[in-house]
C-alpha cells in the first residue's frame, strides 16, 4: 500500500473513532437531553457526571477512554499501520494525536468536544503506559488534595510529558508528549482563570441529579 495512502487512512480512522461523542450520545439516550446545554456545556466525562450523574459519567469516562485506546492499539498492527510513514511507532502516535484532535473537535458536534483528558489517557495506556500510571497517581493525589478536576488534568499532562521526556524516548514520542500536553493544558485556559479567580467548581463524588 502507498504510504501516504496509508497515513491518510490511518489519520482519519484514529480522528473518526476519537470523535465519537459518548457524552451526547449517552445522555439523549438515557435521559433524552443534550448535555450541552447543561452545566458548563462541555461534552467530557466530568460534566456528564456533575450533570446526568455517577452512572453516566462513569460510562463517559471509560469509553472516552476507549476511543483513544483502541484506534492506536489496532491501526499500526495492520497492514495500513505497517505501511504509514516512519512504521507502527509513528503510526501510534500520529493516530493518538488524531484521535485527541477527534475529541476535541468533533465532527459529530459542531466541531465543539471535550477538553481531550480522557482520550489522551487512552492514547497512553496503548502508547506509553509508565506515562500512563504517572499521570494516573499525580491526577488523583492533585484531585484528592484540592478537589479540582482541572488541576488533576493540568498537572497529570505536565507529568507524563516529563516521562515521556525522560532519556530513552525517542525524538517522536517527545514531540507526542509536549504537544498533547499543551493541548490538554489550553483546553483548560478557561479552569485556569476560574481557579486564579477562585471560583473554579470542586468535584463532589456524589449524583447531581
Amino acid at each position: 500500500m502507498n504510504s501516504t495512502l496509508a497515513a491518510v487512512i490511518c489519520i482519519a480512522a484514529g480522528y473518526l473513532c476519537g470523535a465519537l461523542p459518548w457524552g451526547l450520545w449517552l445522555g439523549r439516550m438515557f435521559r433524552g437531553v443534550d448535555v450541552r446545554t447543561l452545566g458548563s456545556g462541555n461534552l467530557g466525562a466530568t460534566n456528564v457526571f456533575r450533570s446526568l450523574g455517577r452512572g453516566l459519567g462513569i460510562a463517559t469516562l471509560l469509553l472516552d477512554v476507549a476511543k483513544g485506546a483502541a484506534p492506536v492499539w489496532i491501526l499500526p498492527r495492520l497492514t495500513v499501520g505497517r505501511a504509514f510513514p516512519g512504521g507502527p511507532e509513528a503510526c501510534a502516535l500520529a493516530v493518538g494525536l488524531a484521535a485527541v484532535a477527534g475529541h476535541v473537535w468533533t465532527c459529530f458536534a459542531g466541531f465543539k468536544g471535550g477538553k481531550g483528558v480522557a482520550t489522551t489517557v487512552g492514547v497512553l495506556l496503548a502508547v506509553a503506559p509508565r506515562a500512563f500510571v504517572v499521570f494516573v497517581v499525580v491526577f488523583a493525589l492533585a484531585v484528592v488534595l484540592t478537589r479540582y478536576i482541572s488541576v488533576g488534568s493540568i498537572l497529570g499532562a505536565i507529568a507524563f510529558a516529563i516521562v515521556l521526556a525522560l532519556p530513552g524516548a525517542g525524538l517522536l514520542m517527545r514531540a507526542f508528549g509536549i504537544v498533547i500536553a499543551l493541548l490538554v493544558i489550553l483546553r483548560h485556559r478557561e479552569n485556569i482563570g476560574r481557579l486564579v479567580r477562585g471560583t473554579e467548581r470542586r468535584f463532589e463524588w456524589k449524583r447531581s441529579t
